[in-house]
């Protein structure tokens, strides 16, 4: 071994073989989240999702669990689902069912007890919050603000037509309708909700922002006098190409929202008041159409009437930010060096004091919750690694220590061998160095000569971080016998503004240098065999290995691309949101002059030096790379004779994400690769 690699840590493995990850025990695995602190801090809620493979769904349940690690009990475990539980007061549950039909908010003690619907909301609700004296509530819902076809042509009830007039038909796995997600506001006695009223009038914007925005787009002022949301009051071709949202305040007794980032041209969301309701933050990136840019807090100071970023001078990008219980301080969470930590913003230390790193862990902290007990923070995370799916964690705030609380998996994983997982770092062709996670097989034998996957990373800005991932699973390739070498190539976030953005308008330049040069320094291992090679990916990832196999100069033997960008020019004219290419694509291709991307770097044009085996997955919902891009590769490869395998999902988007599939895709997958490289 060359004396800079060195191990992370293991879960307790055993010794026989058989005893591994397979597509099927991953599905086993509760899938945990949502954890929420009691306002003592002596007790969390958190969520587990679980799954039934035959019956081809999942089911949440809402659990409660001492912040110690003791006693955990299921409050809310029926055949429907129940999320989003938090803490109404220390002795009350609000939540989501969806028991009567649609999602509709109960309520329940603290011990479970006393279960009660207390909303009757037309076709359920998509997300909720309270304010902190708890008698007044939002929801958001989808309302019908336009007319639909049916409507317009009611001699022709079958027809099944849609006619759209601008851009943005569709929106990741959906095609528009006629419909928005609004947000209404209602007086709320603990048991019951009065009349409600839509902030949102006629609008034709959606809050929470779709697809993916949720509750922490949306909040509260202390007092319950002002609602501050996030939303793109954009439409068409004005929504697709920008990321302009807004934070807006809107005076409930007045009834009239403002714009408070008004100037402000990128993404603006996620607002949280201070406790006293004196101040508001909101994460916000500077660079228009720039959807990676370096994700910042700003604080606003009402009585002042000032704003100012209060990350200035720190590189890397926040991604949930929280306000402490006394206010005192603002906790956050960031990518550092390919991990997810805990960060805190003290605004009473000087200047030079105010911002620190709490946690320094081998792992991906995904979401956190802060309470106080007497004057004493208590803060506990949800986190995952490489080899542990997410459990919750207390950590320590003065030491950054974290110990795991949770054990929602361990009866499952404790008789299942772990991969080993190495930290290596690689020299890059202009001389800067790569973070690389190299996973060996749980039974790995120096002696012995393994097959390796070269794995590409997505995003095209996402990093290669210590995630637990459902479909791509270092741990299962690993017990397929396969060794990972996982890199933090050029355009990752986690290494500092400049390293992120190197990939923009580069797509084939510097990261296919990078990938290329892990493969090359870890295939140099004796137990590596540099004549079974593979290189595999998704979204970005699958582009790379689509350009990788047109300039890999026969290092590999077979390659797999999931949802991958093909050809360049054909997605710009059938993706949706066109502020991603117009940034990191340099725009359409028709713009004199033609960008470079266009000229150089689209794997189609290498489609001639194709000359080694390929698997293609492709989804029929996937808008954000459309199906065309898979089929385009898969027919150039057959016509040219180049053995080939298609894999299609009509009924999945960009991920795979139903049980069966998911399975499916692991089997064909690993019989791929099992063909040519063993």
């Amino acid at each position: 071994m060359k004396k800079f690699l060195f191990f992370l840590f293991l879960l307790p493995c055993i010794a026989f073989s058989q005893n591994k990850y397979t597509p099927e025990l991953l599905w086993k695995l509760g899938r945990v989240s949502e954890p929420q602190l009691s306002p003592d801090g002596k007790y969390v809620l958190y969520s587990v999702k679980t799954y039934d493979l035959t019956a081809n769904k999942g089911n949440t349940d809402i659990w409660r669990i001492d912040a110690t690690g003791a006693n955990a009990v299921k409050l809310a475990g029926t055949a429907s689902d129940e999320t989003s539980a938090r803490w109404l007061n220390q002795n009350k549950i609000i939540y989501v069912s969806d028991e009567s039909g649609s999602s509709q908010l109960w309520t329940m003690k603290a011990d479970g007890s006393s279960k009660k619907q207390i909303s009757k909301i037309d076709d359920g609700i998509n997300d909720y919050g309270f304010n902190a004296q708890g008698n007044l509530l939002w929801f958001s819902r989808d309302v019908k603000v336009m007319q639909d076809m049916k409507e317009k042509y009611p001699d022709l009830p079958l027809a099944t037509g849609k006619v759209y007039d601008d851009l943005m038909m569709r929106h990741w796995n959906q095609w528009a309708d006629e419909s928005f997600s609004h947000i209404f506001v209602a007086p709320f006695n603990g048991d019951s909700l009065g009349a409600s009223l839509d902030i949102m009038p006629g609008e034709k914007f959606d809050s929470p922002m779709k697809p993916f925005g949720g509750s922490e787009q949306i909040a509260f002022s202390p007092d319950g006098k002002m609602i501050a949301y996030s939303c793109k009051k954009l439409s068409g071709k004005e929504y697709a190409v920008s990321t302009n949202s807004e934070v807006y305040l809107y005076d409930i007794t007045a009834r009239r929202a403002r714009n408070i980032t008004e100037g402000m041209q990128g993404y603006d969301m996620n607002p949280a008041f201070s406790p006293d309701g004196k101040q508001l933050i909101w994460l916000s990136m500077k660079t228009p159409g720039y959807e990676s840019d370096r994700n910042r807090i700003f604080l606003q100071d009402f009585a002042a009437n000032t704003k100012k970023e209060i990350t200035s001078g720190f590189e890397y990008s926040v991604e949930k930010a929280m306000w402490s219980p006394d206010g005192k301080k603002i906790y956050f969470l960031s990518g550092i060096n390919a991990t997810q930590q805990l960060f805190s913003y003290d605004l009473t230390a000087a200047a030079k004091a105010s911002l620190r790193q709490i946690t320094n862990d081998v792992g991906d902290h995904t979401d956190f919750t802060v309470a106080m007990n007497g004057k004493n923070p208590v803060i506990v995370t949800a986190m995952m690694s490489i080899t542990l799916p997410t459990e919750l964690f207390s950590i320590d705030e003065k030491t950054g220590a974290s110990r795991k609380i949770s054990s929602v998996n361990d009866n499952i994983l404790k008789n299942i061998s772990s991969a080993r997982v190495e930290k290596r770092m690689i020299k890059a062709t202009d001389g800067k160095e790569i973070l690389t996670w190299v996973i060996y097989p749980p039974d790995f034998t120096p002696g012995f000569k393994y097959p390796a996957l070269l794995y590409c990373q997505g995003g095209p800005q996402s990093t290669v971080s210590q995630f637990f991932s459902y479909r791509w699973n270092f741990q299962l390739m690993a017990a397929n016998g396969y060794i990972i070498v996982a890199p933090n190539r050029r355009g990752l976030p986690s290494f500092g503004e400049e390293w992120n953005r190197e990939i923009s308008g580069d797509w084939g330049g510097q990261a296919m240098r990078d990938l290329l040069s892990a493969i090359d320094s870890v295939s140099k291992e004796p137990y590596i065999n540099q004549d079974k090679l593979g290189a595999v990916g998704a979204s970005f990832g699958g582009y790379s290995v689509y350009w990788l196999a047109g300039n890999h100069s026969k290092r590999f033997k077979t390659f797999i691309a999931h949802c991958g960008v093909f050809d360049l020019e054909s997605m710009y004219g059938t993706t949706e949101e066109l502020w991603f290419p117009d940034f990191d694509i340099g725009g359409p291709y028709w713009k004199i002059p033609e960008p470079i991307s266009y000229l150089k770097f689209s794997p189609h044009l290498f489609i001639k030096k194709w000359d080694t085996p390929i698997l293609i997955i492709h989804n029929e919902k996937d808008f954000r790379v459309p199906l065309g891009q898979g089929m385009e590769a898969f027919t150039a490869a057959r016509v040219q004779n180049i053995p080939a395998r298609f894999l299609y999902f009509p009924d999945e988007g960009h991920w795979v994400s139903k049980p069966q599939n998911s399975v499916m895709w692991q089997r064909v997958f690993f019989e791929w690769l099992n063909k040519y490289l063993k």
